[in-house]
């Protein structure tokens, strides 16, 4: 596969602090990545550094074959999408509205919607299974339903990645198993390549083909789930006394909390 994005001995973070640490890595295209780990570790630091939401201190970071630094911000906007962790719109717009959002990269001052920017609204909608409450108020929605309408606006961007900061947060597990099972299919089905922070690791297992595990703003294990989850190292940079299994459909490991005693 083709490198989409690579970062190059990147650090940075928030008032003159580094809570991302010389970091140099790859994303390929149609690669669907978690990264995880412990709190503070600077997951979603490192995911607003590589949507250029924030800059990095030093180091680069180039999609395809270009300095991200370069491009204007509308532009990376048709090239990437980001969810955040905070979702809440305190307007009422109907769920058409919130995804025909989406276009803003593509329209200038002023100007109307196209019949392809409906067109690309209504291609979201379907992805997402939202078509059906396309009329609907966003505040009078599920928060299952609310985030597939938050992610239907990111795919009406067209990206080419999608970042999405704890997509899970605040779900139910069946609203969990939706919104994963969506990104999966976007994946496999849209060649979209998806870069997603989790707190979950069984989830980041079952769905992602790769798994970047940070630790103190630096990248502690890379690879596929089955091959760095471990008890040793959830140990370390967890402190949790864990048992793994795998799951006989599947053969991803499993990660079981081992209480403590007293």
């Amino acid at each position: 596969m083709d490198i989409i994005l690579k970062t190059q001995n990147i650090s940075g973070g928030y008032n003159g602090e580094d809570i991302i640490k010389n970091l140099t890595f790859e994303i390929r295209k149609g690669e669907f990545t978690c990264i995880a780990g412990p709190n503070g570790a600077g997951k979603s630091t490192l995911l607003r550094m590589m949507s250029r939401t924030i800059n990095t201190r030093e180091g680069s970071i180039h999609f395809e074959d270009r300095d991200l630094s370069s491009i204007k911000r509308k532009e990376i906007s048709r090239y990437m999408a980001f969810v955040s962790q905070n979702t809440m719109i305190n307007f009422s717009f109907s769920v058409f509205e919130i995804v025909l959002m989406g276009r803003i990269p593509y329209l200038k001052r002023l100007q109307r919607e196209s019949e392809n920017d409906i067109e690309a609204v209504e291609k979201a909608l379907r992805l997402t299974d939202t078509i059906d409450i396309k009329n609907k108020m966003i505040d009078c929605l599920s928060a299952g339903e609310s985030q597939r309408v938050i992610i239907a606006r990111a795919l009406a961007q067209e990206p080419d990645i999608l970042f999405l900061d704890e997509p899970t947060s605040h779900l139910d597990i069946g609203y969990q198993a939706q919104i994963m099972d969506l990104l999966r299919k976007l994946n496999k089905c849209s060649g979209l390549t998806v870069v997603a922070v989790l707190h979950d690791l069984n989830l980041a297992c079952e769905y992602c083909g790769r798994l970047i595990l940070l630790n103190k703003g630096r990248i502690f294990k890379d690879g596929k789930p089955k091959e760095i989850v471990t008890r040793e190292n959830i140990k370390e940079i967890y402190g949790a006394d864990i048992k793994i299994n795998y799951n006989a459909d599947t053969g991803n490991p499993n990660i079981l909390i081992m209480p403590g005693t007293e």
